[in-house]
C-alpha cells in the first residue's frame, strides 16, 4: 500500500506571515494583529482549514515539527479558529504535552498541588473531548494527587490502555478529534443555523502555554473596557490567582480587576500589570477599530495576552460603541452605520427585560411586537380600560384579538394571545402601537369565563396576577421582571442622522391617530404614508354614532349621522396636519366591512338595541344581514364608497375643511386621499368625481383654495395588472402588500399561522410571505403595476404601505424597483431608515468608483 504524503502543517504567526482569515480563521488573524501591536503574545502557530479537513479525512500531520517549533519541555494549547467566531467550534484543549515526566518537573518547580491541578485538568479534557468518555466519570473534585490517580485509573479501565504519555501522540489525537468534531453532522447543522456556508472550514491555532501558576503574582483573567449591556466605558472582568484559561469567569473566589469595596482587586495586587492591561485595551481599540475582550495570563509577574475577541454586547451597547468609535475618529460614520444591524434597533425603542436578571418563563409564543411590559392580567378590553383608568398597568390576554379590542389594546401595556401569527390582528396593531405583543402561545389553556389561564407546566394565573410579556423573545414570565428603559439617547439620534445622509429612499409612517403621528415625528418619519381612518371610529363616543349611521333606514338619516361624525373627523385631521407640520399625510378612505363595528355578543346587541331605541329582534336581524361569509372579499373598501357614497363624501369634506383650517394658520398642507381595494378604473372615476365635487363645494364655502392628491391603494392582483389605466386618474399608487399577499396566495393572514411553519420547514415557501415580501409572486405584481403605471404618467409616485414596509428585504426590493418611499408602523421607522442606509452604502461599496464614507448629495 502506498504511503500517504505528509501535509505541510502550519505557519508561525509573525507580523509578516501570510495569515489569512479565509484560510486560518479569525483567531489566527486576530493574534497576528496583536503581535503587530507588540502585545506579549506567546509563541503561536496556525494550521489552515485545508490541513484540518485533510486530518479529518485520515491524512497524517507532522506533529513532531510542530512540537519541535515550541521546544521539548513546552506545554501547548489548541484553540479553534473558524472564519467567523459566531460559528462556534470544538472546545479548547490546554496543557497538551503533559505526562508523568513533565508532571514531576512541575512538582519541583511549582509544588505538588499546582502540578497535580494542571495534569488533572489535561486528563479530564483529553478523556472527554478526545477519547469521548462520559464526563460524569471525571468529576470536578478539587485537584489532588488522589483525584489525579483516580482519573488516570478510570481512563485506563475505560480505554484498556494507559493514558498516552507521548506528546506527539497527544497532539495528533487532539488535532484529529477537533477536526472530526467540526465535520460532524450535528456541528455542521448548528453552524449552518448561524449562517455558516455548508463547506465552512476550521483553522486551529497551537500556542505555547502561559501557565498562570508560580511563586510570584500568577493567575489568569479576562478584561474588557465597556459595559456589555449599556456600552458605556467601564472596566469589567475577573482575575483568579493560580489558574488558567477562563477559570476566573467560573469560580466564585475570583477577584475584581479595579478597586472595589466588595473585595480585593488586581489593580491593588499588581498596579503595574493592571496599567499594562489598560494600555493594551486602548491599543486594541484604536488599531483593531473595535472594543475587545482580552484573555490574559500572569506567570511569576510576567503578563501574556493569549487571545482577544470582540466584546459580546447587547443591541444598545453595540450602537453606543459604534457611535463612540466614530466620534473618536477610530472608524468613519459610514462604518458606524453599517455596524448596527437594523433589526437590532427594536431593542432600543422599547423597555426590555434586563438580561442580567432572573427569568421565570411559563409559556413561549411568537415574538410579534418587540419590547417588554409588566402588568396585571385582564381578559377583556373593558377590564383593560378600567385598569388604565385606575392607573394600573395591565396585560390584555385574549384567545385572539378583533377590531373591537382596539380600545383595550390602547389601554394595555402588553398583549398575549393564544392564537395568531406575525400578521394577525394583535401582531399588526401591536407593532403599530409599539405595544409588546406575544401571539400564538398555543400551549396556554385560556378560560375567559373563569378568568384564568393554565400554563403548560400546570401553573394557574388568574385575573389580577402580575406577569411580564417579552415581545422581543416571545416569552411570558411570571411576576415582575427586572427591566431596562428604552435607549433613545443622543447616540441613537446621531447614528440615525448619519444614516439619513446615506439613504436614497423615503421613509414614511403608518399613523392612524395623533399619538401615532407624534411617535412618527419623534422617529423623524418623512410623513404619513397610510392613515387608516376606520380606527378613529372605535372610540366610545364615535362608535355609537357610527352604529346609528349603519342602522339608518334612508340616505337622509345616514347623512344626519355622518354629519355628527364630520366634526370629529375634521378634528382628527387637523391634529394630524398640525403634528406633521407640512409633511405629506396620506389618508385612506374608509375600508372595513360595516359589521366590524357591531357587537358580536347577545349582551352587546341588547345594549345596542337600548342605545338605538329599537327592538332587539330588529337589531339582531340587521346585524345578521350585514354579516358576510367572506368579509375580506365582501362589501368593503371602494365598494362601500360606491354603494354608500355619503361615507366618503363626509370624509373628503372633513379632510378639506381641516386643510383650510390649518392653511389659514400659515401651514401649507397638500393632503393625499387614497382609495382602498380598487379593482377597476371605473371605481376610481366614480369616487374621484364625488371627491372633486366635495372639494369644489368646500372651496366655495370657505372662500379658500387648496390642492390635494388622489391616489389608489393597490391591494388586488387586478389593480396591479390594470395599473396603467388606473393611473390615468391617480397621482400615486401605494401597494398594500398585506391584502395583496392574501389575494395573490389565496391565504388568510389571520389563519395561515396554523400551517405556515410546516410549509416553510418543508420548503413549500422559502419564508412566511406575510413576514417577508414574496419577491417572485407578489413582487412580480409590484413590478408590473409600477411599470404600467409609470408608462401612463412618468410622475406617478410609487410606494408600499403594508407590514412589509419596515423589512430590510422589502426596502431593498423597492429601491431596485424605483419606488419613491416605503411606509411602516411608527416604531419600525428607525429600522427602515437604518436599513435603507445599509443598502445604499453596500451598493456603493460594490461600485469601485464610489466611496462608502462619502454621504449622498
Amino acid at each position: 500500500m502506498q504511503k500517504m504524503d505528509v501535509l505541510p502543517d502550519f505557519a508561525e504567526i509573525t507580523p509578516s506571515a501570510r495569515i489569512q482569515t479565509t484560510a486560518h480563521g479569525w483567531r489566527a488573524k486576530c493574534l497576528q494583529r496583536l503581535v503587530r501591536l507588540d502585545l506579549p503574545v506567546p509563541e503561536t502557530v496556525a494550521l489552515p482549514a485545508a490541513t484540518i479537513r485533510a486530518i479529518a479525512a485520515g491524512h497524517p500531520v507532522d506533529v513532531e515539527a510542530i512540537l519541535a517549533h515550541f521546544g521539548s519541555d513546552t506545554l501547548i494549547s489548541v484553540r479553534p479558529s473558524p472564519v467567523n467566531p459566531d460559528w462556534g467550534g470544538p472546545a479548547t484543549i490546554l496543557n497538551v504535552g503533559m505526562n508523568a515526566a513533565r508532571h514531576a518537573m512541575l512538582v519541583e518547580r511549582h509544588g505538588q498541588a499546582a502540578a497535580d491541578a494542571l495534569y488533572l485538568r489535561f486528563v479530564q479534557a483529553y478523556a472527554t473531548h478526545v477519547a469521548r468518555l462520559d464526563p460524569d466519570m471525571f468529576d470536578n473534585r478539587a485537584a489532588s494527587s488522589e483525584a489525579l490517580r483516580d482519573a488516570l485509573r478510570v481512563y485506563e479501565l475505560e480505554m484498556e490502555e494507559e493514558f498516552p504519555q507521548n506528546p506527539a501522540r497527544q497532539l495528533a489525537e487532539v488535532l484529529r478529534s477537533m477536526a472530526r468534531a467540526w465535520e460532524g453532522t450535528t456541528a455542521r447543522l448548528l453552524r449552518q443555523a448561524k449562517g455558516a456556508p455548508e463547506d465552512a472550514g476550521l483553522g486551529l491555532v497551537v500556542q505555547e502555554m502561559a501557565q498562570g501558576i508560580g511563586k510570584g503574582v500568577s493567575g489568569s483573567g479576562v478584561i474588557q473596557f465597556v459595559d456589555p449591556v449599556t456600552g458605556l466605558p467601564q472596566v469589567t472582568g475577573r482575575y483568579l490567582g493560580q489558574s488558567q484559561g477562563r477559570d476566573a469567569l467560573k469560580r466564585t473566589e475570583a477577584i475584581y480587576l479595579t478597586r472595589d469595596p466588595r473585595g480585593p482587586s488586581l489593580e491593588e495586587l499588581a498596579p503595574g500589570l493592571f496599567a499594562d492591561l489598560l494600555r493594551f485595551g486602548a491599543a486594541c481599540r484604536v488599531k483593531l477599530r473595535e472594543e475587545m475582550q482580552i484573555e490574559f495570563t500572569i506567570e511569576d509577574g510576567h503578563l501574556s495576552v493569549l487571545d482577544a475577541i470582540k466584546v459580546a454586547r447587547s443591541a444598545r451597547a453595540g450602537l453606543k460603541i459604534a457611535v463612540a468609535l466614530a466620534e473618536d475618529g477610530v472608524i468613519s460614520e459610514a462604518d458606524a452605520v453599517l455596524r448596527v444591524e437594523p433589526r437590532a434597533l427594536s431593542e432600543l425603542l422599547h423597555p426590555q427585560v434586563d438580561p442580567r436578571g432572573p427569568r421565570d418563563v411559563f409559556v413561549k409564543g411568537i415574538a410579534a411586537s418587540p419590547g417588554a411590559a409588566m402588568g396585571r392580567i385582564v381578559f377583556s378590553s373593558q377590564a383593560a380600560q378600567a385598569s388604565a383608568a385606575r392607573g394600573e398597568p395591565c396585560i390584555l390576554v385574549r384567545r385572539e384579538t378583533a377590531p373591537e379590542d382596539i380600545r383595550g389594546m390602547h389601554s394595555a401595556v402588553g398583549v398575549l394571545t393564544e392564537r395568531g401569527g406575525m400578521t394577525s390582528h394583535a401582531a399588526v396593531i401591536g407593532r403599530g402601537l409599539g405595544l409588546p405583543c406575544i401571539v400564538g402561545a398555543s400551549d396556554l389553556k385560556l378560560d375567559a369565563r373563569d378568568k384564568k389561564l393554565v400554563a403548560p407546566d400546570g401553573r394557574v394565573f388568574r385575573e389580577g396576577d402580575v406577569i411580564t410579556v417579552d415581545g422581543t423573545t416571545g416569552e411570558a414570565l411570571a411576576g415582575a421582571a427586572e427591566m431596562l428603559a428604552p435607549a433613545l439617547d443622543d447616540s441613537f439620534r446621531k447614528l440615525l442622522g448619519w444614516a439619513d445622509a446615506y439613504r436614497d429612499i423615503g421613509i414614511r409612517a403608518n399613523a392612524d391617530t395623533p399619538q401615532d403621528a407624534a411617535t412618527a415625528r419623534q422617529f423623524e418619519a418623512q410623513g404619513i404614508g397610510l392613515c387608516r381612518t376606520e380606527h378613529m371610529f372605535f372610540e366610545e363616543d364615535r362608535l355609537i354614532v357610527m352604529r346609528e349611521m349603519i342602522f339608518a333606514d334612508t340616505p337622509k338619516d345616514r347623512a344626519a349621522a355622518l354629519a355628527r361624525l364630520l366634526p370629529m373627523q375634521r378634528d382628527d385631521f387637523v391634529q394630524l396636519f398640525d403634528i406633521m407640520q407640512g409633511l405629506p399625510v396620506c389618508i385612506r378612505l374608509f375600508d372595513p366591512p360595516l359589521h366590524e363595528f357591531l357587537p358580536q355578543s347577545r349582551e352587546g346587541l341588547r345594549e345596542l338595541a337600548e342605545a338605538l331605541d329599537r327592538p332587539l329582534s330588529e337589531v339582531t336581524r340587521r346585524a345578521e344581514a350585514l354579516a358576510e361569509f367572506n368579509p375580506m372579499l365582501g362589501m368593503r373598501g371602494v365598494r362601500l364608497g360606491v354603494v354608500l357614497p355619503e361615507i366618503y363624501d363626509m370624509q373628503a369634506q372633513a379632510i378639506f375643511e381641516a386643510t383650510v383650517e390649518v392653511g389659514r394658520r400659515g401651514a401649507a398642507v397638500v393632503p393625499e386621499i387614497m382609495i382602498p381595494l380598487v379593482s377597476a378604473r371605473r371605481e376610481v372615476e366614480l369616487v374621484k368625481t364625488r371627491v372633486d365635487a366635495v372639494a369644489a363645494k368646500v372651496r366655495t364655502k370657505a372662500g379658500a383654495d387648496f390642492a390635494y392628491k388622489l391616489g389608489v391603494m393597490v391591494e388586488t392582483p387586478r389593480a396591479a395588472l390594470r395599473a396603467g389605466e388606473i393611473a390615468q386618474h391617480a397621482a400615486f399608487l401605494s401597494f398594500g402588500t398585506n391584502d395583496l399577499t392574501q389575494m395573490t396566495y389565496g391565504l388568510s393572514r389571520d389563519d395561515a399561522g396554523r400551517f405556515m411553519n410546516t410549509y416553510v420547514q418543508q420548503g413549500v415557501f422559502p419564508e412566511d410571505p406575510f413576514h417577508i415580501l414574496d419577491v417572485d409572486g407578489v413582487g412580480e405584481l409590484l413590478h408590473i403595476g409600477a411599470e404600467r403605471g409609470r408608462r401612463t404618467r412618468d410622475d406617478l409616485v410609487l410606494s408600499i404601505c403594508g407590514e412589509h414596509g419596515g423589512n430590510p428585504e422589502s426596502i431593498a426590493f423597492c429601491r431596485k424597483a424605483g419606488f419613491d418611499y416605503v411606509s411602516c408602523s411608527p416604531y419600525r421607522v428607525p429600522l427602515a431608515r437604518l436599513a435603507a442606509a445599509h443598502l445604499a452604502l453596500q451598493e456603493r461599496m460594490e461600485t469601485p468608483t464610489a466611496r462608502a464614507d462619502s454621504p449622498k448629495k
